[in-house]
């Protein structure tokens, strides 16, 4: 059984960097954000949060081909994400293109899909 959750304001800082974030963050960008919040905030203890809040249910990872897990909050509608070649920052978007099922071959049950965009984001221009 896991030790109870302490509620710390290291733990505080980086849920809140998580929960509000535009669009699902690396360790290193939540590092950097709830830096910002706590002094001398390690880069272990955000890895130790992020494991108990994955733990907790209240955030999920999201996985970018290519890259490192990233981290956003568990309970956010169905959306889809946009990754910039630029600045490397991942952006949630909304819309769906619907029922995705039709694309598997035959016989194949689909359990869910995710989309990911790769371009520039609005900040690094075309």
């Amino acid at each position: 059984m896991a030790a109870p959750t302490r509620n710390t304001k290291q733990r505080a800082a980086i849920e809140g960097a998580i929960v509000s974030a535009a669009g699902p963050l690396s360790p290193a960008e939540v590092h950097e954000v709830a830096g910002a919040q706590v002094e001398n905030l390690g880069l272990a203890t955000v890895y130790r949060a992020i494991n108990r809040l994955l733990e907790d249910g209240v955030i999920k990872a999201v996985e970018i081909p290519g890259e490192g897990p990233r981290y956003e909050a568990a309970d956010l509608a169905h959306h889809h994400h946009f990754h910039c070649d630029a600045c490397g920052r991942v952006f949630d978007f909304e819309g769906c293109p619907g029922d995705l099922a039709a694309l598997a071959p035959e016989g194949f049950s689909v359990r869910a899909h995710e989309i990911v965009l790769y371009g520039r984001c609005a900040a690094c221009g075309s």
